[in-house]
């Protein structure tokens, strides 16, 4: 498990050291005392104290109360213990606030002068109450240990495991999951189930592979990344050239070329690659196959499945027009159209099949849409950098530039767009992108949108980070 850790009134006796001296100074000032024991904070309202002497007290003294910092009892014994029982230890403090001159070396020497080990040394400003949450879906943290309560309500939120340090001032927020010690923290710990933090997401790979290169870097992505996903079922979508070459050879092809790439990266393929559908809804097509059924059969039995839709989205489409109950067990997550202001979305996975695409916005059920042109064609890179990440390193990666500087289709290119790999990230981590809610748009005849404001709410990206996409994507790819 990755545990992350803040120091001050976790590690440290921040808030005790605080206090002593506040009393010493108090007797300097006018030795009234305390005149609140139950303060929010005990810089806020203690001491009957003016808010300039209290802040210029605190920011003349900050630096040497954080030198006169000891741990919490017992506190470098168990971190210790956790690290040898295998977890990753984060140190994630926010004093990155401004108030030291060199937090990084204070902190480093710090730790070091009491035995406290880590792994990585993480800062942020504590009076951004997201950027400790930033910095844990950065870093795939499971569990953290606070004390402030609005950075653990905000953690809470975004689905991060929170144990907090009881403290005084954080006693009116009662759903908080409280700790105490140090021992209790790692008997906790200890006693978790490790299945919950090792839960993967599950996961459907809808992909029309062998229409040209970027769909083999997506499922690579995804295949090498396995940690988070639990990789139920590859689907075969379908699509069509203008190249004499039938759906149900496309189809082929890429049952074909998902079992090369899934030999490649050792991944058992075996009752897990499906073939889908061999025409279009917009063409009145509703025939059984493979992989509308798996879809399913596997959304029926999970509690939560997301489909990651990276081609024409007609499986999709079939499975709920079948089975229409399975809307409230799935997330589908599409590659396909353009921003929603363009004039139309004549674009290869949705003009394909258009009919498809308006039974899935009509199904209401939960949708994101990564458009392609003004978002996903941000992906865009060249045979140079892909070479210079990729090239040597493997079979695989020999194929996928190769695939990239000739796709079959669209002839010798030096510079593309790998426009299918921002579905994987998305999932991988949603803080690489920006996001929108809005009411559901209508299709009109000629595939633009008409925006709405009264239909149920879809999820649309808006941005995508394409640095930190592609630097995950090449260390993972590059991988020995």
């Amino acid at each position: 498990m990755r545990i992350g850790i803040d120091i001050d009134n976790c590690i440290s006796n921040f808030d005790d050291t605080l206090l002593n001296e506040y009393l010493k100074h108090d007797k300097e000032l006018r030795n009234t005392g305390i005149i609140n024991e139950n303060p929010e904070y005990l810089r806020n309202g203690m001491f009957d104290w003016t808010d300039e002497e209290e802040n210029s007290f605190y920011s003349s003294n900050i630096q040497s109360f954080a030198q006169k910092l000891k741990p919490i009892e017992d506190s470098p014994y168990y971190i210790k213990k956790l690290r040898e029982a295998g977890h990753e230890i984060y140190i994630i403090t926010g004093r990155d606030n401004g108030e030291y001159t060199n937090p990084y070396e204070l902190t480093r020497e710090w730790l070091k002068n009491y035995n406290i080990v880590y792994d990585k040394l993480l800062f942020t400003n504590a009076y951004d109450e997201h950027a400790k949450t930033e910095v844990c879906l950065e870093n795939n943290i499971d569990l953290m240990i606070e004390d402030s309560t609005r950075i653990s309500l905000d953690l809470i939120n975004n689905g991060i495991k929170v144990y907090t340090m009881n403290t005084r001032y954080n006693q009116k927020e009662k759903t908080l999951n409280r700790v105490s010690k140090w021992k209790e923290i790692y008997e906790k710990i200890s006693k978790l189930n490790q299945k919950e933090y090792n839960k993967k997401i599950n996961v459907i790979l809808d992909t029309d592979i062998y229409n040209e290169c970027d769909d083999q870097f997506a499922l690579s992505y995804l295949l090498k990344s396995q940690d988070k996903f639990n990789i139920e079922a590859i689907t075969v979508a379908p699509y069509h050239h203008d190249n004499n070459i039938s759906i149900e050879e496309g189809t082929d092809k890429s049952y074909n070329e998902i079992i090369k790439i899934c030999n490649w990266l050792k991944f058992d393929w075996s009752k897990k690659v499906f073939k889908g559908s061999t025409d279009y809804v917009e063409n009145n097509y509703y025939e059984e196959n493979d992989a509308v059924n798996k879809i399913i059969e596997i959304a029926n039995k999970n509690d939560k499945t997301y489909i990651l839709a990276i081609g024409a989205i007609t499986n999709v489409a079939l499975a709920i027009k079948k089975e229409p109950k399975i809307i409230d067990k799935i997330e589908v997550v599409w590659l396909g159209g353009h921003s929603i202001l363009s004039k139309d979305n004549k674009e290869f996975n949705f003009r394909q099949d258009v009919q498809a695409v308006k039974t899935v916005f009509e199904s209401k059920v939960k949708l994101t849409i990564i458009p392609c042109k003004n978002v996903a064609s941000n992906l865009r890179t060249s045979i140079y950098e892909l070479e210079h990440f990729l090239k040597g390193k493997s079979e695989l990666c020999d194929y996928l530039c190769q695939r990239f500087y000739d796709d079959g289709v669209h002839g010798i290119k030096e510079r593309r767009v790998i426009w299918d790999i921002s579905v994987i990230a998305y999932m991988i981590n949603k803080e690489w992108f920006e996001t929108k809610e809005i009411s559901c748009p209508n299709i009109n005849d000629d595939t633009s949108y008409e925006l709405m404001t009264n239909n149920h709410k879809i999820t649309v990206v808006n941005y995508l980070n394409v640095d930190k996409i592609y630097k995950d994507l090449f260390e993972k790819l590059g991988e020995i």
